[in-house]
């Protein structure tokens, strides 16, 4: 796969990855209210669970390492997994005063996200 391949299918899965965040990140909002970051422990979640079955996949050689790895494990779930906007959410709880929900919220993404991947894998290992 030349350069210019590699790059163009990870901005398309970039792009997705984008629409999908913010879509979800609504949803949440939606359903659960503004009270709690659950739209990013939601994308967080769901994008941790994804790479470990995409890694699993690759890994049985079901899947070729490339276009999936641009374009899916580093274009959209890139994308859609929001840690940078997890460390934001997490210390506006802090400096609101809402030390357990700050708390809570590194909990529930770490430990999550690492159950998350670990799931994934599982599920394709079978």
């Amino acid at each position: 796969m030349n350069q210019l391949n590699l790059y163009l299918f990870i901005a398309l899965g970039g792009a997705v990855g984008a629409c999908g965040r913010f879509f979800l990140s609504q949803l949440a909002i939606q359903v659960f209210g503004k009270g709690f970051p659950f739209g990013t422990l939601l994308v967080n979640l769901l994008g941790s669970l994804c790479l470990g079955m995409i890694y699993s996949v690759i890994e049985q050689g079901v899947l070729t390492i490339q276009p999936w790895r641009s374009l899916v494990m580093v274009g959209f779930l890139g994308a859609l997994t929001t840690f940078s906007t997890f460390s934001l959410d997490t210390l506006l709880l802090f400096q609101q005063g809402e030390w357990l929900k700050g708390i809570l919220n590194v909990i529930l993404n770490v430990i999550g996200c690492l159950i998350s991947a670990w799931i994934g894998i599982q599920l394709i290992k079978g």
